[in-house]
């Protein structure tokens, strides 16, 4: 993380208040549960360092990637339509990020064949099918079906359990699948986006099935676009049931942030990420 923007950092953790529970404060325990969760796993985190650099090894930039993270684990997996790092100690991704182009919004391959998997690629225990059974959640996507319907390989990953947190049924039927035609809906318009999306939790999560695949208590997105004068968005949505107007949602970059301890689109300029994070407003897309 840009050490410049370390200050900016402890502004912006002041806000925190108001992104979990949408507009209601909460208390000084409840933040200092967030911090810790975040800040105080034992566990190291795993081959980020080698499996990043090989993601990376070509003259190609991933703008979607966000920076390597020290204070949780962390496993990169790439695959054909999505990055995903692995939390060994949530069962969940930290974050999964893609290049969403106008090409990939179409194409032939369906999830209706499709059934989720457990991902052989990182160490047991990890995230099951049965882990969900009755556990009143969704296998929520974090990279949608509907983002890689151009190639076979790319849909059938995408229901990797690696890709996958439990999320509230009517979010994942509405607000999250609102969302997620709207980021598609802006690949076309502008030909192509960045996506970063992923878990928030706090204090002790909630674990469902005999793996305790850990429960978010909510879920961001981060927004990129590239194209012309270059501008940013981010999403926060409470793991529950209730409407959630997307409006209400918004939230810079730096929020997200500062909510996550992830730096999101480090490759962009200093001057550009800077300004582009600070600012959100849905109009402007």
């Amino acid at each position: 993380m840009h050490s410049k923007r370390i200050l900016k950092y402890l502004c912006l953790l002041t806000a925190y208040s108001l992104m979990i529970g949408g507009m209601a404060p909460l208390s000084s325990c409840r933040q200092e549960k967030a911090a810790s969760f975040y800040g105080t796993s034992t566990a190291a985190a795993t081959a980020t360092t080698a499996e990043r650099s090989q993601a990376t090894k070509s003259t190609i930039v991933y703008y979607e990637l966000p920076a390597a993270l020290k204070d949780r684990p962390e496993q990169i997996i790439r695959r054909k339509g999505y990055t995903t790092s692995y939390n060994s100690d949530t069962r969940c991704p930290n974050w999964v990020a893609w290049h969403l182009t106008d090409a990939h919004t179409r194409g032939a391959a369906q999830r209706g064949s499709e059934v989720f998997t457990e991902d052989t690629s990182v160490a047991r225990p990890r995230a099951t099918d049965s882990d969900y059974y009755n556990s009143r959640y969704d296998r929520g996507h974090m990279c949608p079906a509907g983002d890689n319907k151009w190639n076979k390989e790319a849909m059938t990953e995408s229901f990797l359990f690696t890709n996958i947190c439990p999320q509230n049924h009517g979010l994942n039927k509405y607000e999250w699948n609102d969302l997620e035609i709207l980021c598609r809906d802006w690949a076309r318009e502008y030909g192509a986006i960045d996506i970063v999306c992923g878990p928030v939790y706090s204090g002790t999560p909630r674990q469902i099935g005999k793996n305790k695949v850990c429960v978010p208590e909510a879920f961001y997105k981060v927004v990129l676009c590239r194209k012309g004068q270059p501008k940013a968005i981010g999403f926060l949505y409470q793991n529950v049931g209730k409407k959630q107007p997307m409006q209400a949602a918004v939230r810079t970059v730096d929020e997200i942030e500062a909510l996550t301890g992830i730096d999101f689109f480090p490759a962009l300029d200093d001057k550009t990420e800077n300004r582009i994070e600070a600012v959100a407003r849905l109009e402007d897309w």
